[in-house]
């Protein structure tokens, strides 16, 4: 079936069609029998779909929700915490090699520069790098899903 026609079905059944686009799709659907099939299908399904309702949860599956809610605050904050440490131990470790590198004056400067060159640039990819996870795993649309 053209395109064109598609188009104007999914307009035909929702009623958004213009008057002008109406009377050709009418047009159409006298002469085309697998136009007509389509639409027929097509209104079924709208009919189905149109009489779902949600049904109500049961008691269980909220107090499920809400001590997994509870669950998560919990992982969320004990990440943040071993994150925090983690980084400021980091730093505090990196502070200190820089600082006896630097006071060592048997090191030459190229070294000293060579290594300060190689942490700048891990710490610029490992903050780029978890900037990145934090961004995708926010922005998944499918992380709820079960597999």
């Amino acid at each position: 079936m053209d395109e064109r026609w598609q188009k104007l079905l999914a307009g035909y059944l929702d009623n958004e069609l213009t008057e002008a686009e109406r009377r050709e799709f009418d047009s159409e659907l006298q002469r085309n029998p697998e136009l007509r099939a389509e639409l027929e299908q097509f209104t079924n399904l709208k009919r189905v779909t149109d009489s779902v309702r949600y049904a109500d949860l049961p008691d269980a599956v909220w107090e499920t929700y809400w001590s997994s809610i509870y669950r998560k605050l919990e992982r969320g904050l004990g990440w943040l915490l071993f994150s925090a440490g983690a980084i400021l131990l980091g730093c505090y470790g990196i502070f200190q090699m820089l600082s006896t590198l630097y006071m060592d004056t048997r090191i030459s400067m190229i070294v000293k520069v060579g290594v300060t060159g190689l942490l700048c640039g891990l710490v610029i990819i490992l903050v780029s790098l978890i900037r990145e996870r934090i961004f995708a795993y926010k922005n998944d649309r499918y992380r709820e899903v079960l597999k």
